[in-house]
């Protein structure tokens, strides 16, 4: 998937022939960055990208806001595909968290910072998207809790977790093998969701969302989502 291409910034919609440079940029600087680490030169991303290094910097003034663009661009993958499953699931709340999951899955390309590694964006955007993220998955479990569907124990933590191992590129296979075993590693994951018979095998004492993300950010100042747009 790729997300529309926006201005850069809160401008107007850019060309079409920018929003096309601006599109390759940033999928070439993801293959990169799966590759290579956030430490890829900028200039072998504007090469694989097809546009010379102006073009680049043009768009992105230095690699720190790319970096911040590929994050921001992964989060709201997770955040649009979060508010579909919370709107899916008074239909079936675990169909909504399977649909989730298999498809971020598939879209597992757009995540590699935000899930797969890279530095910590300490960023006031990427927050407020993660603390919307976290919100909407707390409500789609509390829609599977009050449905039967799910064991009591499950958190949000949980799901994001499960997102980043079965998006994790696996070493020394192609991509179609990759995809297999996550979406199987996924369908485990969902049978163990499922209510069992009592007593249900406790889960292990584990942090919230909102506790992985103040570790995450507890080398540096945490960014507030202050003056940030609302979603």
């Amino acid at each position: 998937m790729t997300p529309a291409a926006p201005s850069d910034g809160t401008g107007p919609q850019l060309r079409a022939d920018a929003a096309r440079n601006r599109a390759r940029i940033l999928a070439a600087a993801r293959a990169a960055f799966r590759e290579r680490g956030t430490a890829a030169p900028l200039d072998e991303i504007a090469r694989r990208a097809g546009v010379n290094i102006a073009t680049l910097y043009r768009r992105f003034p230095d690699g720190e806001a790319l970096i911040r663009q590929v994050v921001i661009d992964g989060y709201t993958v997770l955040l649009r595909a979060a508010q579909t499953a919370v709107r899916e699931a008074s239909d079936g709340a675990l169909p909504a968290i399977e649909h989730w999951l298999l498809g971020l899955v598939a879209e597992r390309e757009m995540l590699v910072l935000p899930l797969i590694g890279g530095p910590v964006v300490n960023d006031a955007e990427a927050l407020a998207i993660q603390r919307e993220l976290g919100g909407l998955l707390d409500e789609l479990l509390a829609t599977a809790r009050d449905q039967g569907a799910i064991r009591p124990d499950v958190t949000a933590a949980d799901l994001t977790t499960t997102v980043a191992l079965a998006c994790r590129p696996l070493p020394h296979l192609d991509p179609a093998t990759g995809q297999v075993l996550a979406e199987r590693h996924v369908r485990v994951f969902l049978d163990g969701l499922r209510p069992g018979p009592d007593p249900i095998s406790p889960l292990p004492s584990g942090p919230t969302l909102d506790e992985v993300l103040a570790r995450v950010y507890a080398d540096g100042p945490t960014p507030t989502p202050d003056n940030t747009t609302q979603r």
